[in-house]
């Protein structure tokens, strides 16, 4: 008997980058039609760093979800070393801020404004920790002498190490994890750590980025690794263990920015996201441990109480198309290709009886 329908409480995408502008009015669209709610990533040019940049991007997405759609973007602070934490804590129990962003400086897209010396944040962070608030850490160091397959776990014994010692209490997600290392981290650690996984990240090895020639739609940061972490992400996400949810890191780029000499970091992966994430946890035999990944952990970590809608995904003989261009009024940009045909379908269901967690069709 295998399953062919699940009806999950709505999910929460615990990382995304929205972009702005003509790409945001584009993107956004993918996100909001099946997710209720996502952290979004602070990295514009220039910078969400205050709590009045962080209301006015607010109001843009605001502005740009289409009529119809029901989603709350959570906002938060790009973390610098001049980052005021009077103005943090203000922000956060306004209400207005569900977390900072920590990038190491030049680790990823648009980070060339993040933290280089780790002393100047901790009066920050002892802040957060006191009132909190979590802190959402790219998790990489970007010493040029560290192998760029290196830099996460590195990164774990140089800084997250140091900061968890000192601040045990601050509530940490070492987002987008890559590694083994990564995976054993969250698990041994204590009640306050957790971890976002991406769709992507569950799906490609480093393969997909450079047998058979330069792949740049493939390439993110942090970059797919080997195949024994792609392994351990798997069972990490598909374990049922709150430490772990679901965020996409969807991170558009025009393909003109993609596709040239020095290729954007980043995967559009929004659109088919559910779909690919039904057909991973099929794969591993954990299709009843779905909602728990995508719907359910990532709010108890960040304290907030689970979606009372619901969405429907139904396996049908026919896949699940998407376009694989995305037309905005600046360009096109690819859609995530995972390389196999999806046959796992969203749709929003019946929202009027919450009822229990999962509804199982067997066929």
């Amino acid at each position: 008997m295998k399953i062919t329908e699940l009806t999950l409480r709505r999910p929460d995408d615990w990382h995304l980058h929205l972009r702005d502008g003509a790409m945001m009015r584009a993107v956004l669209p993918y996100s909001s039609a099946n997710f209720a709610r996502a952290i979004i990533m602070p990295n514009l040019v220039p910078p969400v760093v205050c709590a009045d940049d962080a209301r006015a991007y607010r109001d843009r997405i605001l502005a740009a979800i289409p009529a119809g759609h029901d989603f709350t973007p959570l906002m938060t602070l790009y973390l610098t070393e001049t980052t005021n934490a009077d103005d943090v804590a203000a922000a956060y129990e306004a209400g207005l801020i569900s977390a900072l962003k920590l990038y190491p400086a030049g680790a990823t897209t648009n980070s060339e404004s993040g933290v280089r010396n780790i002393e100047r944040i901790l009066p920050v962070l002892e802040r957060m920790a006191l009132l909190g608030i979590p802190l959402c850490v790219h998790g990489e160091v970007t010493d040029p002498e560290i192998d760029i397959f290196d830099r996460e776990a590195v990164f774990i014994e140089r800084v997250l190490r140091r900061i968890v010692d000192r601040m045990p209490e601050l509530r940490i997600i070492m987002e987008h994890i890559t590694t083994e290392e990564g995976v054993q981290y969250v698990w041994e650690g204590g009640p306050n750590i957790a971890a976002t996984i991406t769709t992507h990240h569950l799906i490609i090895n480093r393969n997909a980025m450079l047998v058979g020639g330069i792949r740049p739609h493939y390439y993110c940061l942090p970059v797919a690794k080997r195949e024994q972490h792609r392994l351990a992400l798997r069972r990490a996400a598909t374990s049922g263990n709150e430490k772990f949810f679901l965020g996409t890191d969807s991170a558009p780029h025009l393909d003109a920015r993609k596709e040239s000499a020095c290729g954007c970091a980043g995967m559009f992966t929004a659109p088919n996201t559910l779909s690919c994430l039904a057909h991973v946890f099929e794969e591993e035999g954990a299709l009843d441990r779905l909602e728990a990944f995508a719907s359910l952990n990532g709010p108890a970590f960040y304290r907030l109480a689970p979606n009372e809608t619901r969405i429907r995904l139904v396996k049908r003989q026919t896949p699940f198309e998407v376009s694989a261009k995305i037309g905005t009024d600046e360009g096109l940009l690819t859609v995530f290709d995972p390389g196999f045909p999806l046959y796992w379908h969203p749709d929003i269901a019946d929202t009027a009886n919450p009822g229990d967690a999962v509804t199982n069709t067997r066929t």
